[in-house]
């Protein structure tokens, strides 16, 4: 059977875009009709023929057991789930509404922050913001980056996480916030959850001049890039754009809470930021099962007119920072020489494929042009690895920086924040400062509970293919 010659489709995903594969022509074995008791038996089936046996990384390692599974004595996310390997921890699913609601890069029901508690180094369990998206509620209320949630409608928030209610009081709508902003002051008002909220795939874009940090003899770029999104490609351009016209030679990647997303974005960034030196050179190769093997493909740095010519690139990562992000940073380390600061990264060394159901080249066709009114679900189990020109792999456990320091959620992105600060200082004495004095600590009493953030989502991180 020629694998190669099965037909690529695209389509955008939230902040990615993703690549779908249609039906073979092949022979195919005949699909059992479902029964009265299982409407999803022919779903359950055409997954396991049509995608698992074939483009599954590990297909060989799970064929025989797969075809041993019962269909109808699981339902359809615990069947998916049953025929993965035992070491995948990336692959995953999701319904149409869930696909459709990514697919249209549209959030609805939120607030429009992220929030983490700075529990690493400082021990502090306050619950701050990481970030805010624009135009979102809590944006149109003032709130930034650093402010510090104290309560949800006249109840502590820390009481209500220790009472397991803090996400479902952040889910009601109204609500009344209060917070406490960098300098300490309290801001109390009632806001609505947005019904929805467009979001874009890049936070921030700055320029620290000489005046804004002292030793600072040149400006020094800072790009906070959230997703990898094909769709929003002007995000990365318009940043670039803005480094070229300045005369940026350090750039400072902020990648920390960037989970991933499609290689167009990723390819475009690289050939912004890879250096004369490595244009045409390979940064990524990805590595398919056997089945696929005339899939694997090389992708390689494309400079254009406006590429940047850095003789320093300072990438900030942290727990969020996984797959395309990896692959970059995996990438670029062969053609250049880059400070990689911040946390540890995710570690996801893969990527996968959308592939939906119904899969017919009928249905696709559709998919493509936007229909999705056939759509059942959709499946991303991975399918490819990627490795840089060495042959090197991501690591499993992600990368360690060469300069390691937690995610200062006290200050805003700008020459305050430690992260930002650190990148800044060693430009300027070639050394990192220490780290700060753990001076926020949390002094309530009682027990201590995390909050969950985005990160710990099994379906976190995603990196996937645009077929050229």
């Amino acid at each position: 059977m020629n694998y190669s010659s099965r037909k690529f489709i695209i389509m955008s995903v939230m902040l990615f875009s993703i690549l779908f594969f249609s039906s073979s022509s092949c022979q195919k074995d005949p699909i059992i009709p479902p029964t009265p008791t299982d409407p999803e038996y022919n779903a359950k089936i055409y997954l396991r023929k049509e995608y698992m046996d074939v483009y599954y990384y590990w297909y060989k390692d799970v064929k025989t057991r797969n075809a041993a599974l019962n269909p109808s004595s699981y339902d359809i996310y615990n069947f998916f789930d049953a025929m993965l390997y035992s070491k995948d921890r990336w692959s995953w699913m999701m319904d149409k509404e869930s696909y459709i609601s990514e697919e249209t890069g549209i959030v609805s029901g939120t607030y429009g922050a992220s929030m983490s508690q700075p529990i690493e180094y400082y021990g502090d369990y306050s619950v701050m913001v990481r970030y805010v998206f624009p135009g979102s509620p809590f944006a149109n209320n003032g709130v930034t980056r650093g402010w510090n949630l104290s309560q949800i409608n006249g109840t502590e928030v820390m009481t209500l996480i220790r009472n397991g209610t803090f996400n479902a009081e952040l889910s009601k709508s109204p609500q009344t916030f209060t917070f406490k902003d960098i300098e300490g002051k309290e801001h109390t008002f009632t806001a609505t959850a947005a019904t929805s909220l467009s979001t874009r795939s890049s936070l921030c874009t700055k320029v620290f001049y000489p005046k804004d940090f002292e030793g600072l003899t040149e400006p020094v770029g800072y790009f906070n890039y959230l997703a990898f999104k094909a769709t929003m490609l002007d995000d990365i351009t318009s940043a670039m754009e803005t480094m070229k016209n300045v005369g940026i030679k350090k750039l400072i990647l902020d990648l920390r809470y960037n989970g991933g997303g499609d290689s167009r974005a990723s390819q475009l960034l690289v050939n912004y930021l890879a250096p004369a030196s490595a244009d045409g050179q390979v940064y990524v190769v990805r590595k398919h099962n056997d089945l696929l093997a005339s899939e694997d493909v090389s992708s390689s740095v494309s400079r254009n007119s406006e590429s940047l010519d850095l003789d320093k690139l300072y990438i900030i990562t942290g727990s969020g920072s996984a797959s395309a992000s990896e692959m970059v940073l995996n990438g670029l380390k062969p053609l250049m020489n880059i400070q990689n600061v911040g946390d540890t990264t995710y570690g996801k060394p893969n990527g996968m494929y959308v592939l939906m159901y119904p899969g017919s080249n009928a249905d696709y066709k559709k998919y493509n042009a936007g229909d999705f009114s056939s759509l059942q679900y959709a499946f991303l189990p991975i399918c490819f690895y990627n490795q840089n020109k060495l042959g090197e792999n991501i690591p499993d456990n992600g990368f360690i920086p060469v300069n390691t320091r937690a995610d200062d959620l006290y200050h805003d992105f700008d020459v305050t924040e430690d992260n930002i600060r650190a990148c800044l200082t060693h430009i300027v004495s070639g050394q990192y400062p220490p780290l700060p004095a753990k001076t926020k600590a949390s002094a309530r009493s009682g027990k201590k509970i995390m909050l969950a953030e985005e990160e710990v989502n099994p379906n976190y991180g995603l990196y996937t293919v645009f077929n050229k």
